[in-house]
């Protein structure tokens, strides 16, 4: 496991600084024969970083740059990737035109911020490469007709890490950042891909996602209603940020899944599951048992909610999970949707379902 390094933690930049640094670089080479090496650029908030480049090259009618990203403290799986963008003269009149190398994805399904066959490049990025070369060509007093490529080496086998495969992005990562800059250990970025499976979900029309805790409790579930993988979405510990999501954004059925201990927490009321940010209240815990007939106090002086499962058995998980369940419709409201929730052990098996109904 990853630890957070002791004092302040350093921010880095966002795939999509990286790659319109190395296209302004290789831009103004194509246009000006020079190398601007640190590159200078300017975030959507108005920072203004600059880049070194490690790579620089250039021919009849392209120029190509390169960064290595630095994701800062962030334990981010492109930290070090090489981003490299080649940039051509385009067609007179096409403007800017984005093409996908080698490690870049391909989207190949509907619901992501871009369409089907379109290479993996969100729209932030896209814009903040269209600036930086509208404005480069503005200073020579030419057309930005461009045609710009981002290669991300090794990236293919990088996103076997990421969501991507599930996503429908296949070949690669996308090229991401709303700001530019990279929040060390930010829930952001988590929670964005949350959001973007449920896109993902509804655009394929699916009625039925499941959004897990953990691996186990994804495996077991997807077996148990058989469901495909692009309907299991990797909640993590943010069941907040799936389920206030879906309340805007429905579909007809979920079912979360989770460990007793995760699961406890939610049914407690807590919506960010992780260890650091809410705790087991045994307390309460030792109150919902002893409502079943188990031995309240036992379960209240646990140590930890295996504990309490152990000792009181499969009624105290079914007596969780309607709990979680509950806690589940009340921040989904009034969108509709039909909710259970699975208590899965260690071992994957589950111990017991509540709902629907």
């Amino acid at each position: 496991m990853t630890r957070k390094p002791d004092g302040p933690l350093r921010t880095g930049y966002t795939t999509g600084a990286c790659a319109t640094a190395a296209t302004a670089a290789a831009c103004a080479a194509l246009l000006t024969g020079r190398w601007e090496d640190p590159i200078k650029i300017t975030l959507p908030r108005g920072q203004v970083v600059t880049f070194p480049l490690v790579e620089c090259a250039a021919g009849a009618g392209w120029a190509r740059a390169a960064v290595v990203k630095d994701a800062g403290d962030d334990p981010d799986v492109t930290h070090g990737a090489r981003i490299v963008s080649t940039v051509r003269a385009g067609a007179p009149g096409r403007g800017v035109r984005f093409f996908g190398g080698e490690g870049v994805g391909r989207v190949t399904r509907p619901g992501l911020p871009v369409p089907p066959g379109e290479p993996a490049i969100n729209p932030v990025p896209r814009r903040m490469m269209t600036g930086a070369v509208t404005a480069i060509a503005g200073t020579v007093g030419v057309a930005p007709d461009f045609d710009i490529e981002i290669a991300i080496p090794g990236g293919a086998d990088m996103a076997r890490q990421t969501w991507n495969p599930r996503l429908g992005i296949v070949g690669g990562l996308s090229v991401l950042g709303t700001t530019g800059i990279v929040r060390p250990f930010s829930c952001a970025a988590w929670i964005a891909s949350i959001h973007r499976g449920v896109d993902v979900a509804r655009a394929a029309g699916l009625s039925h996602v499941a959004g897990a805790t953990g691996a186990t409790s994804e495996r077991a579930v997807q077996r148990l209603y058989r469901l495909p993988d692009h309907a299991m979405l990797d909640m993590g510990d943010f069941a907040g940020g799936l389920l206030k999501y879906l309340a805007r954004h429905p579909v007809r059925r979920l079912t979360v899944g989770g460990g007793i201990g995760k699961m406890v927490k939610l049914a407690q009321g807590a919506l960010d599951l992780h260890y650091a940010r809410s705790q087991v209240d045994f307390g309460r815990l030792g109150e919902l048992a002893a409502e079943i007939g188990a031995d309240g106090p036992a379960v209240a002086a646990c140590n930890t909610a295996s504990q309490a499962l152990e000792l009181a058995g499969p009624p105290l998980a079914r007596a969780v999970a309607a709990a979680a369940r509950g806690r589940a419709l009340v921040t989904l409201g009034a969108a509709g949707v039909v909710v259970d929730v699975a208590i899965v052990d260690r071992s994957g098996e589950i111990v017991a379902v509540a709902g629907p109904e």
